[in-house]
């Protein structure tokens, strides 16, 4: 007899008689006499991802529980990044806070700043001058097609497309150039004032931005067509990663993660601010929820975007010479009273719940961001999910890890 045959004898001895098995991992089995083939005992591997994995876009961690090739629960754990924001914000002044604000979501600089300024304005009662709407208005949408164009290029990475990056940082660099020239930096711009803007737009600056918002439109259709009918991408994302309404309403999910499932809302229509009210603002909107209708709906918004970014650019051309921001005294104090000023980010809600004392410094600020929000719902949207999809599903759910650990 052979060593396999005695091996095989071996085998078939337990199936003969029919009784009981404990599995090596203590799991009672039992093998019926003439079953097909001996029966394994499985248990939960448990795997974390992160704390520094290229598709976070930052350092997170996720610790997930797998049961085969499927994820069966899943815990994002963050703070890795956690630098303190809103304990800092109470010992700076309202001009310090502002280069403290715009790096949170590093991504949407511009936009963050805005959040802090229209608070302190509305604690002060200041009417700010209506170039500097204008011009506020405008310099957020460039900054949202700044943030989408990144997502954009690098999700495609994310699934095995490495194309489209190449196309997205050609478009952003030409905003990129219009955003240096006016305020000297490329991503933590700083040009935020209570009371206005820093300065008044360079001489030539609206056309040099015009032509260069013409150039992104027709380059981001480039990104689309690479995109948009690929084979591969779509089965990548299509129907992987759903996000229901309900999902979106318990955890907060805001901007165009929520919309992508059918939640048709936005504050610059809904609750307008800035120029937004004299505006006619496209809000994209999809029904599927999954990772391709969220891309898609970050696409479109490029589109919505540059044409709000014309039309301000015609208002800001037909308005006449006029100040760009209100002359502060050297001691900017607040008055005592509070207040909640929210703005639609690129990635979603973000506000600021300011308490003041009547001094210098806030007493209490309070960040609302956008991401925090929209990556907690990872524990909900990941289980039952093959792990081959999850990174599809992270670069799908667009967070910036700063603005999760503020």
């Amino acid at each position: 007899m052979t060593a396999y045959d005695e091996g095989s004898q071996r085998l078939e001895a337990p199936r003969a008689a029919g009784r009981s098995e404990a599995g090596r991992h203590g799991t009672e089995r039992t093998v019926g006499i003439g079953a097909g083939a001996k029966e394994l005992a499985t248990e939960d591997m448990v795997l974390n991802i992160g704390p520094q994995h290229p598709s976070t876009h930052g350092v997170l961690r996720l610790r997930i529980t797998l049961d085969g090739e499927r994820i069966s629960a899943a815990e994002p754990i963050i703070g890795y990044m956690h630098r303190g924001a809103e304990k800092l914000f109470e010992v700076r002044d309202f001009r310090q806070i502002i280069v403290l604000a715009n790096r949170h979501d590093w991504l949407s600089a511009f936009a963050n700043e805005l959040g802090v300024v229209l608070a302190a304005e509305r604690m002060l009662g200041m009417e700010v001058p209506e170039r500097a709407v204008w011009a506020r208005t405008l310099l957020a949408e460039l900054n949202r097609v700044l943030n989408h164009l990144m997502f954009l290029g690098s999700y495609p990475l994310e699934v095995g497309a490495i194309t489209p990056i190449f196309y997205a940082f050609r478009e952003r660099e030409q905003l990129q150039r219009v955003m240096e020239e006016i305020s000297g930096g490329r991503m933590h711009y700083m040009f935020n004032r209570v009371g206005g803007l820093k300065e008044d737009l360079p001489a030539g600056w609206l056309g040099r931005a015009r032509t260069a918002i013409a150039e992104v439109r027709s380059g981001t259709a480039d990104i689309a067509d690479l995109i948009a009918g690929n084979e591969i991408f779509r089965a990548r994302t299509r129907g992987v990663g759903v996000l229901t309404r309900e999902q979106i309403l318990q955890y907060g999910v805001s901007g165009p993660i929520a919309r992508a499932a059918g939640v048709d809302f936005d504050l610059r229509r809904d609750e307008p601010y800035l120029a937004y009210k004299d505006l006619d603002v496209p809000v994209v909107t999809r029904t599927e929820g999954d990772c391709l209708a969220r891309f898609e709906c970050l696409l479109h918004q490029v589109y919505a975007s540059l044409d709000l970014a014309d039309a301000c650019l015609d208002r800001l051309a037909d308005l006449p010479p006029g100040p760009i921001n209100v002359r502060l005294p050297k001691v900017l104090k607040v008055p005592e009273g509070h207040t909640y000023a929210w703005t639609e980010n690129p990635l979603g809600i973000n506000g600021y719940y300011l308490v003041s004392r009547g001094e210098k410094t806030p007493w209490r600020l309070k960040l609302r961001s956008a991401s925090y929000n929209n990556l907690q719902v990872l524990s909900e949207l990941l289980p039952g999910n093959l792990v081959a999809d999850m990174i599809a599903i992270l670069g799908s759910m667009f967070f910036v890890v700063g603005d999760v650990d503020k």
